[in-house]
């Protein structure tokens, strides 16, 4: 891992010497080169003395990865100087970046090896340096993570806003020509007509035949999924803490005590299956799970309607979830309003003996109403002892419902009429305002888009016409009088 990330380094080098030579940054005072190499010290500064102090290893870790020779108190210092552990450090992009950005959105460089990733290269490194500075000491708290995953959401952050953060990001070609009388960033970025906050498409794009899925690519989609601001927060919280976590036991260090198993508190269409699939590959990817699968099941699928049946069916559902996440959805349903005469107890049970027997090969993630989760938390210790981090899926606002309704358009290469959106606009409206008890978030989207396309079908058969528009296009009327 140590020589992957020195070849990741000597990488960004190698790039900011090319985008210095082909005339991007160049009226800096500073080199982009040094720039890059005094940004990256000043990133493993903000993280340091997290713990009170800079244990030797992680002195030796700056020195040997960036080729300073800091000494006792010197990284304090440098820290106290360059003003790293202000807050204001986490939300300032590094001047080396922003040209990294420039030099990705032209095409001055395309003829160069490095192509068009070298913003997203560089902030991967970035991630990788911080990661591998975290797992320096026998130490990794919570703290680290959390500094660590502010720095990066900034970081990627800014490369969403040009479009830069997917890793099939579209760019339209641009010359950037920087005036060097300018010396603000946007001035530069107006100069050399830079895109900035390109609307993404609604869909993602397909991986390429034989291209890896990476944590890189998966957490990309997960961020690329509409909303869901907080759920996307705490999943590349947890996502980082597990990488350190893998860090730390290739190099025989101990792991810090983290619990897999999730609570996934959230109403009906706002996502929690979307992301636990995705979660399952990323933990795959990891190392944390061998097969990667997710296991989708309620309880029906777990409780039998006899003594000794529900321990077998829930033992088939857990050997089928080995190497994978089994994801328990309406969980609460197991143990809310059951008589004595109900097996849900025995599937909790005997889920519970599961998860101890199994804990390096299974994580489950139980899911419903936030209440409710509460409620089943709290029907039996043992369940509240092994599910101790909780994600919150909130509602989607009405114009996130409706660029969810976009985005299924644009898949199934549907349009809406002027009228169409319009209407739809106001119907979400008032579903979101109204939330009638079976208010369903995306799932309500899905099932208008469904009823819209069969009304459309009828009118299509009976106008008798068959070109592209009239087969394409969704009218109000497709919309009107659907019942949910």
């Amino acid at each position: 891992m140590a020589d992957k990330l020195k070849d990741l380094i000597e990488t960004c080098y190698g790039m900011a010497a090319a985008i210095n030579a082909a005339g991007i940054g160049r009226d800096e005072q500073m080199k982009l080169q040094a720039a890059v190499r005094f940004e990256f010290l000043k990133f493993l500064s903000y993280l340091a003395y997290t713990e009170g102090d800079v244990k030797q290893q992680e002195l030796d870790f700056i020195n040997r990865m960036l080729g300073y020779a800091f000494q006792g108190g010197e990284l304090a210092q440098f820290r106290f100087n360059e003003r790293t552990a202000m807050l204001e450090y986490a939300q300032t992009v590094p001047k080396a970046l922003k040209y990294f950005v420039l030099a990705d959105a032209g095409d001055k460089m395309k003829d160069t090896v490095y192509r068009k990733k070298k913003a997203i290269t560089l902030v991967e490194t970035y991630r990788l340096l911080g990661q591998s500075y975290i797992a320096q000491d026998d130490r990794t708290t919570e703290k680290e993570i959390r500094l660590l995953s502010a720095y990066m959401k900034m970081l990627e952050d800014f490369l969403k806003e040009y479009g830069l953060f997917r890793r099939n990001a579209n760019i339209q070609p641009i010359l950037p020509v920087i005036d060097r009388r300018k010396e603000k960033w946007e001035d530069s970025v107006k100069a050399a007509g830079v895109q900035q906050r390109p609307k993404p498409p609604e869909e993602e794009k397909e991986q390429e035949e034989g291209e890896e899925e990476t944590v890189e690519s998966m957490l990309a989609e997960l961020n690329a999924l509409t909303g869901l601001t907080a759920v996307k927060q705490e999943v590349n919280h947890l996502v980082n803490l597990m990488q350190v976590a893998k860090l730390r036991r290739e190099q025989g260090m101990k792991e810090p005590t983290v619990s897999k198993h999730l609570v996934f508190s959230g109403n009906p269409g706002t996502g929690k299956t979307t992301v636990a699939r995705l979660l399952a590959k990323i933990y795959r990817s990891l190392g944390i799970l061998s097969q990667g699968q997710l296991v989708e099941v309620d309880r029906g699928g777990l409780v039998g309607g006899y003594i000794g049946q529900t321990a077998t069916k829930t033992m088939d559902v857990v050997d089928e979830a080995i190497g994978g996440i089994l994801f328990v959805d309406e969980a609460y349903a197991l143990t809310v309003g059951k008589g004595d005469g109900d097996f849900g107890q025995e599937a909790v049970d005997t889920l519970l003996k599961a998860m101890e027997d199994n804990r390096d090969s299974l994580i489950v993630v139980v899911a419903g109403y936030p209440d409710l989760m509460e409620e089943f938390l709290s029907s039996n210790p043992g369940l509240r002892s092994r599910f101790s981090r909780f994600i919150e899926f909130e509602d989607y606002t009405p114009d996130e419902l409706y660029d969810i309704m976009l985005g299924m358009c644009k898949k199934q290469e549907y349009v809406l009429s002027q009228e169409a959106e319009e209407y739809v606009k106001e119907f979400l409206q008032k579903r979101c305002a109204d939330k009638p008890d079976n208010f369903a978030n995306a799932r309500d989207v899905r099932n208008v888009l469904e009823h819209a396309i069969t009304n459309q079908a009828a009118r299509v058969i009976e106008s008798g016409k068959s070109d592209y528009d009239t087969l394409a296009k969704l009218e109000k009327s497709d919309f009107e009088n659907i019942r949910l």
